[in-house]
């Protein structure tokens, strides 16, 4: 039982790794120095991919676009596998193959190919239900010739539903760039092997419908990023009480709104105890459940329970809101820095060297992040997760560069990137809600991986949840729901 639970464990791990090209060439590799040649390969991933498009088909025609290599062979693949299962079936061959692969792949389909060129043209595109691109996989770097482009288009213009196998042709694999304008948008895309960058970054992910994983077989690659996954998170002991829940402190700044919306999400998120720690009055509009602890800040935190600590929503960017981030610096505490406070945070401040030596969480959004990037010296160069890794092992903490596809990086190099969440998300406050529950997750767990993971998946599940047109306060209130919906 042992064995078959960690090898489930291990498949599922593998399942949710992000291979950048090179990464995908060296697992292949992999498989066929354990003795598996390319062609059962192609196979594999053939049928695997020709079995989506059955169910996706249920009994329309289908039209398999086969470019010149081994992405046109797996359509080769693809197109018998349809044909064994008596749904008709037509090859476009938009190139011959260039490939021994692709080329017997081509051999062993016994159905039409229809040859592109004049030819095809003066007999009429293929109409049908189904499209599915095999033109070009995760390896192109260059934008599609004007004319593959132009029978890519026509083809998907002439399909009720498209699929693209391994990845959308037109699209660069490991930065989710367009390389060509006009591109279709496909209901379905399949990923062959593994993940790869563009299936979760911007624009590419957003023309490619539902994603779906094919697996080939392939192991586990050193340093690959991974998928968010759905979290399994542990109701409280029978013996807990509020402080060995978690003490979240949140710090109060000049502008209460942000700073109620993200202790109303930590109140969701988990902690057994929320603190609204002020210099002066209660700002209004505080719930019951939210105690107001009013003071100076240092004697304050000097109540060792803190499980956590909040800074930087409603923080304010003068004098009085630097010396509060200087306060939760050298607080020593798990540590999660927000909005304003991402803005203030520089090198130089006392208390910035030590983020390495405890849990802290950086919630930057794109301007954040360009501003922490000029504070930290770093050049901003490369993709979302790479300048995520960069800040991080500048700044020593873990980083969630929020938007619509979400990134964490640790200092360490590892990367985790989430799924494209809810459009509706882009709601003034959102962060807010996203930053009290990192920092409720934290104050519970004391790990700063952990928390983000956590907090990024309960944070897309609430918007899910909360249907369209929500406030950020519903969201909040949301947080409860989607972490009901993983307790262990």
């Amino acid at each position: 039982m042992s064995n078959r639970t960690d090898d489930a464990r291990k498949r599922a791990q593998t399942a949710r790794q992000i291979l950048t090209v090179a990464q995908m060439r060296a697992a292949e590799q992999g498989l066929m120095d354990a003795g598996h040649d390319v062609h059962a390969l192609m196979q594999r991933a053939g049928r695997g991919a020709g079995e989506w498009v059955r169910r996706l088909a249920a009994g329309r025609s289908v039209t398999v676009l086969c470019g010149p290599g081994n992405n046109g062979g797996d359509g080769y693949v693809i197109a018998q596998y349809l044909a064994d299962h008596d749904v008709p079936v037509c090859v476009v061959a938009a190139r011959p193959p260039q490939t021994d692969a692709a080329r017997r792949a081509r051999s062993l389909f016994a159905g039409e190919v229809r040859e592109a060129g004049a030819a095809l043209s003066q007999e009429g595109l293929p109409r049908g239900g189904v499209l599915v691109d095999c033109l070009f996989g995760s390896g192109l770097s260059r934008p599609l010739s004007d004319d593959l482009a132009a029978l890519l288009g026509d083809l998907a213009a002439h399909h009720a539903m498209r699929v693209a196998v391994d990845l959308p042709s037109g699209v660069d694999a490991d930065t989710g760039a367009l390389l060509n304008e006009g591109l279709p948008e496909w209901t379905l895309t399949l990923a062959l092997g593994a993940w790869k960058p563009a299936h979760f970054m911007m624009p590419a992910c957003v023309t490619m419908g539902a994603v779906r994983l094919v697996d080939i077989g392939v192991e586990a690659m050193p340093g690959a990023a991974q998928v968010l996954a759905r979290p399994v998170i542990a109701a409280p002991a029978p013996d807990a009480h509020k402080y060995r829940r978690g003490l979240l402190g949140i710090v109060a700044g000049a502008m209460p709104g942000a700073t109620l919306l993200s202790a109303q999400a930590a109140l969701r998120g988990g902690a057994g105890y929320v603190r609204l720690l002020t210099g002066g009055e209660a700002p209004s509009g505080v719930p019951a459940e939210l105690v107001v602890s009013r003071g100076a800040l240092p004697d304050l935190l000097a109540d060792g329970r803190y499980g956590a600590l909040l800074v930087g929503p409603g923080l304010g960017r003068d004098d009085a809101a630097r010396a509060k981030l200087d306060v939760a610096l050298a607080s020593g505490l798990p540590l999660v820095i927000d909005a304003d406070a991402l803005v203030l945070l520089q090198p130089g401040l006392a208390g910035v060297n030590g983020l390495a030596t405890r849990a802290c969480v950086l919630t930057p959004h794109e301007g954040e992040m360009q501003v922490l990037e000029h504070n930290f010296g770093l050049s901003g160069e490369g993709d979302r997760p790479a300048r995520a890794v960069a800040l991080a092992r500048a700044s020593g903490a873990h980083v969630l560069l929020k938007g619509p596809c979400s990134v964490i990086a640790a200092p360490d190099g590892s990367v985790t990137m989430g799924s494209r969440a809810s459009s509706w998300l882009s709601v003034a406050g959102s962060g807010d809600v996203l930053a009290g529950t990192v920092a409720s997750r934290l104050a519970v767990t004391r790990d700063a991986g952990a928390a983000a993971a956590q907090a990024l998946w309960l944070h897309s599940r609430a918007a899910e949840r909360a249907g369209s047109a929500f406030t950020s306060g519903e969201l909040a209130h949301a947080i409860g729901g989607a972490l009901a919906e993983v307790l262990a």
